[in-house]
């Protein structure tokens, strides 16, 4: 599972011209679900999603979360997270799970942050999207979820996060 997290002071997804979500202070989260990605994988991310401390305290230092803030989230599913383009010119999407199970994934990975007490707005699933946002800093993240012997991440973590870790 892939996610570009972007700290904002507002951000809005529109569908056939109608605003379906928006959020002032939070996180924009796109959400690319890769094929072999797991239940661990979606509970992973929200876990990260939702205790990154990406928000400035009293002093200035990012230390506060978007709980800590009364933030929001708006989740928003990018397959296209999951394009190669080491060869030629054309994306390859072969590592994107097909949409149909993708789908489930990404309501998963929103019920999750849910879970962990952040309200989230969503966009629509396989719709043409307009997604409007005012960056905050700019703060944006990249953030994959482990893999075992993944030569990117070597050393990977166990998916299943522990309290108390930062």
């Amino acid at each position: 599972m892939k996610t570009v997290v972007q700290r904002c002071a507002r951000a809005c997804v529109e569908v056939e011209g109608q605003v379906i979500g928006a959020i002032e202070r939070g996180l924009l989260v796109y959400v690319g679900v890769a094929a072999g990605d797991t239940s661990l994988d979606v509970e992973w991310m929200a876990e990260k999603v939702a205790g990154l401390r990406v928000f400035p305290d009293d002093e200035g230092k990012m230390s506060r979360d978007v709980k800590d803030v009364g933030g929001k989230v708006l989740a928003i599913s990018q397959f296209t997270l999951l394009g190669d383009v080491r060869k030629g010119r054309r994306p390859s999407f072969s590592g994107a799970m097909a949409p149909e199970p993708a789908e489930r994934f990404y309501e998963a990975f929103v019920e999750a942050v849910r879970a962990r007490g952040v309200s989230v707005e969503t966009g629509k699933f396989r719709a043409d999207m307009k997604v409007s946002s005012l960056n905050d800093g700019p703060v944006t993240l990249l953030i994959d979820s482990p893999r075992e012997g993944d030569a990117r991440n070597p050393g990977a973590p166990p998916l299943v996060p522990t309290a108390g870790q930062d």
